[in-house]
């Protein structure tokens, strides 16, 4: 019987650690907006597919249109990787996955002149035996590039809650832990204390303990 409690607090505390470390799971992240001239900044683009058990093919375009300019070609990558001849030349760096769920870029050396809009469009085509539907999406990024970093009080709000939530979780999965461990040696203390009582009982009392025999 105490091998019960045990198993159920396993359990628990399995289930905890497995939430917490599970895969990552695909989410579009929406990228950042602000630059600073100098430094380096991803493009985040990352378009999650929704048929992961289909193989596809994807293609991605990058585009880049200046204040009051038309759309230009500055990157593309179809099964391999494409810089076009731009403002960006020798400035961008490939960011994609693997799974081709993240296609983001990365521009480097950022000057004031590379604000404007950012556009990344992806192209899947499915490969079903009958058919190869394709399913294509846009993302749009409004980038601006200032000469020094501001602070920014919602990352920093985020930090905090996101510690404040590791600690919670620590915590919680200590208090699990402890209580298991107190549940379990004492079920163990029972089954000893019983098992110590019965052997306490006089050899001639448990022979009286015998169901008598009618003769």
């Amino acid at each position: 019987m105490a091998a019960l409690p045990r198993l159920v607090c396993v359990s628990s505390i399995v289930l905890v650690v497995w939430a917490g470390l599970c895969c990552a799971v695909c989410v579009e992240v929406p990228s950042e907006t602000e630059a600073v001239q100098g430094k380096s900044m991803k493009l985040l683009c990352i378009s999650c597919m929704k048929r992961e058990e289909v193989t596809a093919s994807t293609m991605v375009e990058w585009f880049y249109r200046p204040e009051g300019g038309k759309d230009e070609p500055i990157y593309e990558y179809r099964k391999t990787n494409h810089e076009f001849q731009s403002r960006f030349s020798g400035r961008i760096q490939w960011n994609g996955s693997k799974d081709m769920q993240d296609v983001s870029i990365t521009v480097l050396n950022v000057t004031l002149n590379d604000s404007g809009i950012y556009t990344c469009n992806i192209t899947r085509e499915f490969e079903f035996e009958i058919h190869r539907p394709l399913f294509t999406s846009s993302r749009l990024i409004h980038l601006t590039v200032v000469e020094e970093a501001g602070e920014d009080f919602t990352s920093v709000i985020s930090e905090i809650m996101m510690y404040i939530l590791l600690v919670f979780l620590t915590l919680w999965l200590l208090i699990e832990m402890v209580y298991c461990y107190r549940k379990v040696s004492k079920a163990e203390e029972a089954a000893q204390e019983n098992a110590t009582d019965y052997l306490a009982i006089p050899s001639e009392n448990k022979e009286n303990c015998a169901v008598p025999v009618e003769e």
